[in-house]
């Protein structure tokens, strides 16, 4: 039996959706619209945050693989003042080239399986990659490797040999649910990058296609956010989650028996948190709020309830490390926050978000 598609049965999946689905679809329609308004009113407000993300995302995703550069060679990378020295550099230019295609026209790259092979081919197009821009020819498996060396498989990939057919099903069905206009995009975009991890298509950067292609399918969906808050940055952090999330939803697939929520459930509560980091950004650059209001928001909206403050830094451009720490001691005053570890270990973890 060849592989089986999410749209194959998007009924199954969509029809009844649970109330927090529902409600988490409501908070991004109305923060979309507000994102809208503000951008129409103040686009110059946004240039700093659209600078920031870029360095952010092609940080975060890479990192997400064990890709890493020092910050400083990482913002001369997307700056593109620099050339790649050596593999990790090579492959975090390659990101930040096919960001910047999305960013640029997104809605105007035809939304096909020979555009995915494409931008895969631009993302590799620094390492010289023999097999870039073209579908596995071997089959491919996807493995963790758990913090006592024991390595276990998290899914099997659909074949070599099926993966052409496999994507042309895919855009096919989600051409014509989105056609259908039954459900939400946002839930048609989740089942698209769930079916687009199992099916794996590329021998490698198959994490990092599925996050470039999430951007893609917001800007479809017409949702800008991503250009201006890290979407990745977001993933990053609940890493842990963003995994279960993954398993939950992918047992079952090949036999067309598998369950969407999880993974959906996932990708809408990382895009509340996203639109919370831009109204809280927007605060500041617009004048309208204060740079406690903006680590605090982070601190609320995190979907970790760990960080360091270096994440905070990150979230918080303009605001000093002395302001910083100075928030950081108040809330661990009122018990909202607490520290654990020492020097370069040190983190926080949050206790409470009603604050």
């Amino acid at each position: 039996m060849g592989p089986v598609s999410t749209f194959a049965d998007i009924d199954r999946h969509l029809a009844l959706l649970p109330a927090d689905l529902v409600s988490m679809l409501t908070r991004i329609h109305e923060a979309r619209g507000r994102e809208q308004l503000f951008s129409h009113q103040n686009p110059e407000g946004l240039e700093a945050l659209r600078l920031i993300a870029r360095v952010q995302s092609a940080e975060a995703s890479n990192a997400i693989e064990n890709v890493h550069a020092p910050r400083a060679r990482i913002e001369a990378l997307v700056a593109d003042t620099t050339e790649p020295q050596n593999r990790s550099e090579a492959e975090i230019a390659g990101y930040r080239y096919v960001l910047d295609q999305l960013h640029a026209s997104a809605a105007d790259i035809p939304f096909e399986p020979r555009y995915v092979e494409q931008l895969h081919g631009y993302l590799y197009r620094f390492t010289g990659d023999d097999d870039a821009g073209q579908f596995k020819r071997l089959d491919n498996t996807v493995e963790e490797q758990h913090a006592d060396g024991l390595v276990v498989e998290r899914f099997t990939p659909v074949a070599a040999d099926l993966t052409p057919q496999a994507m042309d099903d895919l855009h096919r069905g989600f051409h014509r649910a989105r056609e259908q206009g039954r459900y939400p995009e946002l839930l048609l975009a989740a089942g698209y990058v769930l079916d687009f991890l199992v099916i794996h298509p590329f021998r490698d950067g198959n994490g990092r296609m599925s996050r470039l292609i999430t951007l893609w399918l917001l800007y479809l969906a017409g949702h800008d956010v991503g250009r201006f808050v890290s979407v990745e940055k977001f993933i990053e952090a609940s890493k842990e989650t963003y995994y279960e999330a993954l398993a939950k939803s992918t047992v079952g697939w090949h036999e067309g028996d598998h369950d969407l929520i999880p993974w959906a459930s996932y990708l809408l509560g990382v895009l509340v948190a996203v639109y919370n980091e831009f109204e809280s950004r927007t605060e500041v650059t617009s004048g309208r709020g204060s740079k406690r209001a903006l680590v605090e928001n982070f601190i609320r909206s995190s979907i970790s309830t760990k960080f360091t403050v270096a994440d905070v830094r990150d979230a918080a451009p303009g605001v000093s490390d002395i302001y910083i720490r100075r928030v950081l001691d108040d809330l661990k005053k009122d018990g909202v926050i607490e520290p654990s570890g020492r020097g370069k270990a040190a983190f926080w973890t949050r206790l409470r978000d009603n604050f």
